[in-house]
């Protein structure tokens, strides 16, 4: 049933937001001439990488000589209109083709970069694969907003946020599903999202 729901609601988000595909191509183009679209590596479902498609919001390359960086408040990559297409998540419209795809569902576990670490103690790193919870939360298909995304600072150590990811695993159902995506549109609404 969740398939069945993500397929049906990503088409029909897909028609209507056509139109502001169109407009942000535009105002990324305009801006800087570089691409409109951003592809990067992503972690699915068990494990399986695949490609997320989003409208690019930083300047074009914007990893190249730094490597993969998490994005940060005020970050200088950002273009101008990024700044506007991360504080609403406009940036991550595209999705709804890798939801199509199969690749993500609309609520689930937020998809992590395949070469993503985090700092620990005494200045070492740890990769996402060894962080406790990590497994579990990969049982499912990574979602387009969830329960970390909605109630859990960015801020968070990635174990802290994999706990609410391991709840929703818990506790996913419909109703859920509904609430989660209606508490992101409202969040998107009042440009409230984190950057």
């Amino acid at each position: 049933m969740k398939r069945i729901f993500d397929f049906s609601l990503a088409l029909i988000g897909l028609f209507i937001s056509l139109p502001l595909w169109f407009i942000f191509g535009l105002a990324i183009w305009f801006e800087d001439g570089g691409p409109i679209f951003y592809f990067q590596e992503r972690v699915g479902k068990d494990g399986k990488i695949f490609k997320s498609i989003k409208f690019r919001s930083m300047i074009a390359e914007a990893e190249k000589n730094l490597g993969p960086m998490q994005a940060k408040e005020n970050d200088p990559r950002n273009t101008r209109i990024g700044r506007i297409l991360r504080k609403t998540a406009m940036d991550e419209l595209p999705q709804l083709v890798n939801i199509l795809k199969g690749e993500m569902s609309f609520v689930g576990p937020r998809a992590l970069r395949p070469m993503e670490t985090e700092p620990t103690d005494a200045w070492r790193v740890r990769d996402i694969f060894h962080i406790p919870g990590f497994e579990k939360r990969a049982s499912i298909q990574p979602g387009l907003t969830g329960v970390a995304q909605v109630f859990a600072s960015r801020n968070l150590p990635r174990e802290e946020k994999f706990k609410y990811d391991l709840w929703y695993i818990e506790n996913m159902n419909f109703w859920l599903d509904i609430r989660l995506i209606a508490k992101s549109i409202l969040v998107t609404l009042k440009a409230r999202w984190d950057i």
